[in-house]
């Protein structure tokens, strides 16, 4: 982190939150598979099911864009956003006391948690970009995808410790009081955020909504972003974080504090990926650098197709496969994410981020369920072949567009630049 930012005492309580809230974040999505695996003994389907509802909300992100867009503070709509999750989240322990937990719950719980989340990730993108100088987007953004990488790497290992100490239901906890922890960081800061434009009489919701989405497809930054982003997402979440924890206990034998432990270790190669991000971005460019994560990515995960031996070796194809996959992702998100905020006016912003995440967020419970019906047909082996091919072949979006000839962040303000369309 930059000197500047670490003197900014509000980007501080912003990064500590979002910090707290990504820990939480790792615990619940072990815990809340091991409750549908362990608990309720759920098959291939229902847990392929449970992972396609956690991203289904995403398809409304593009109609809450333009909602939230009109809102004149961003922080409480993320404050009440993180309360909402804290609530919801908290019926599962509660549940499971009373010997009444059930697989509708589950899904009761990751759709309303996801419609809160994507309130949140909405309304954070204009958030962000006034708390935060242009010039230390790249910076930034890597000391929240850094701080994302140490809860993938801590994360596991404490979910699968509280897991196996306190039963899954309970271990979801601590994801609840992360998003408080959130919820009251953010209460102080305060962000110097223009009022929305009072274009309401004049422009309905679907209307605003679908500016949002012609500027992404009229950017070419954001048009070829979008579609790599896209196909990697999908192909990636063919195996999805509920059938992987399904393999990693069925096929390869591990417990739940040993899954924990490989994932938790492999994770720390997105931390490795986040810090290395902008020295990366400087050497090659930040374009180069979008385009090695996104075959890094995807591809180790044709590791797991080969997984065998004792126990030791099998944790430890586990934790490769996730060190390689967690450090290419963010190499692609540091540097695309920043590309992205670049060139998006800061009116336009939380409605090109819901329209952008309609698409790339909302294919990803379509991938989900696709994994569950192909693991079901060919095993899960051969599921994870096809999401290494399949997701590096998202390079081809970025071969014929300004990414890869982009070396920094002037260079993609320049490139082909698109008016903001009349309903702004």
């Amino acid at each position: 982190m930059s000197g500047l930012l670490l003197r900014d005492r509000r980007f501080l309580r912003f990064w500590t939150g979002q910090t707290l809230s990504q820990a939480g974040d790792r615990v619940s999505e072990l815990a809340l598979p091991l409750i549908a695996v362990g608990t309720l003994h759920a098959s291939a389907g229902q847990v392929a099911l449970l992972s396609a509802l956690t991203w289904t909300p995403n398809l409304l992100a593009l109609l809450l864009g333009a909602w939230v867009d009109h809102r004149p503070s961003k922080r409480r709509l993320m404050i009440a956003a993180d309360l909402v999750r804290t609530g919801v989240l908290l019926t599962l322990p509660v549940a499971a006391l009373l010997d009444v937990i059930t697989m509708g719950q589950l899904y009761v719980v990751v759709l309303v948690t996801g419609l809160a989340g994507v309130v949140f990730g909405t309304a954070c993108q204009s958030f962000f970009a006034h708390l935060v100088p242009p010039s230390s987007y790249v910076d930034a953004n890597s000391s929240l995808s850094a701080s994302r990488s140490v809860s993938f790497v801590a994360g596991p290992a404490l979910g699968g410790g509280l897991v196996q100490l306190l039963t899954a239901p309970v271990a979801v906890v601590a994801d609840a009081l992360s998003f408080l922890a959130s919820a009251l960081l953010l209460g102080p800061v305060r962000v110097d955020e223009p009022p929305p434009a009072d274009d309401s009489g004049r422009f309905s919701l679907l209307r605003r909504a679908g500016d949002g989405l012609a500027f992404v497809v009229r950017q070419p930054v954001l048009r070829a972003g979008l579609g790599c982003a896209t196909t990697v997402n999908f192909f990636t979440f063919l195996s999805g974080t509920g059938l992987l924890v399904l393999f990693a206990e069925r096929e390869l034998g591990l417990s739940a504090g040993a899954i924990g432990l490989a994932l938790g270790a492999g994770a720390s190669g997105g931390l490795l990926g986040a810090l290395a991000a902008p020295a990366i971005s400087r050497r090659i460019g930040m374009g180069r650098s979008v385009a090695v994560g996104a075959v890094l990515f995807p591809a180790p995960f044709a590791l797991l197709a080969v997984a065998a031996g004792p126990l030791w070796a099998r944790a430890g194809v586990l934790g490769a496969a996730w060190f390689l996959a967690s450090f290419g992702v963010m190499l692609f998100d540091v540097n695309l994410n920043s590309l992205q905020m670049a060139v998006v006016p800061a009116s336009l912003r939380s409605r090109v981020t819901g329209a952008y995440s309609t698409v790339n967020y909302g294919v990803r419970p379509l991938g989900a369920l696709c994994g569950g019906v192909l693991a079901d047909l060919v095993g899960l082996r051969p599921t994870f072949v096809v999401v290494a091919v399949g997701g590096a072949l998202s390079l081809l979006w970025l071969l014929p567009s300004p990414i890869p000839g982009t070396r920094t962040l002037a260079d993609a303000q320049a490139s082909s630049p698109v008016p903001v369309t009349p309903s702004d």
